[in-house]
């Protein structure tokens, strides 16, 4: 596994799911001090330099994680288990169909429950089936839902974008799920 990858993985850990793991401590919005991350991962035995850090915030095709403006701080795009982090996100209109990967499984599951965020705060969505595809891939042969977007919005439940182009909702109920999307 490439440098770059490990790293990934790494801050994908520390900034979304588990900052003590590094003893590093995240604002409310998500953000902590890129010299902060770099000397706990080096207190931590991890090395982590500035350059491979911005490498991997400017390089990722999934484009995870954002610089501050400033430059001086860094947070995980979305993705946080971590209660509390609020990333400013504004509520948007989404297209009228929205696409979830998963495996089958789950499938049983969601048909009674629908879409849960699990131990995330958000439900993740995307506006293709190929990235749709990409996540589901990740446990094994990908099962894509079709969310259909414009009856949520109407029954009054509200969409985020992030920043890297994944659609955030606390839930999706299974009403607007068509399960045969593939």
């Amino acid at each position: 596994m490439s440098e770059l990858i490990t790293l990934s993985k790494q801050l994908s850990r520390w900034l979304r799911h588990r900052p003590d793991a590094i003893g590093i401590k995240i604002d409310a919005n998500g953000w902590v001090p890129i010299s902060t991350l770099i000397h706990q991962a080096s207190q931590s035995g991890i090395t982590v330099t500035d350059e491979n850090l911005r490498r991997v915030v400017s390089e990722s095709d999934k484009q995870r994680f954002t610089i501050s403006d400033d430059g001086l701080r860094i947070r995980a795009a979305q993705g946080h288990s971590l209660s509390g982090v609020d990333l400013n996100l504004i509520t948007k209109l989404p297209p009228p169909v929205l696409y979830h990967g998963t495996v089958s499984k789950f499938i049983d599951s969601i048909k009674r429950k629908g879409l849960l965020p699990g131990t995330r705060n958000h439900v993740h969505l995307s506006a293709t089936i190929e990235t749709a595809q990409a996540v589901g891939c990740r446990r094994g042969v990908p099962v894509i839902l079709k969310i259909e977007t414009f009856a949520m919005v109407k029954a009054g439940i509200e969409f985020e974008l992030s920043k890297n182009g994944v659609w955030l909702v606390d839930a999706v109920p299974a009403k607007f799920i068509t399960f045969n999307s593939q």
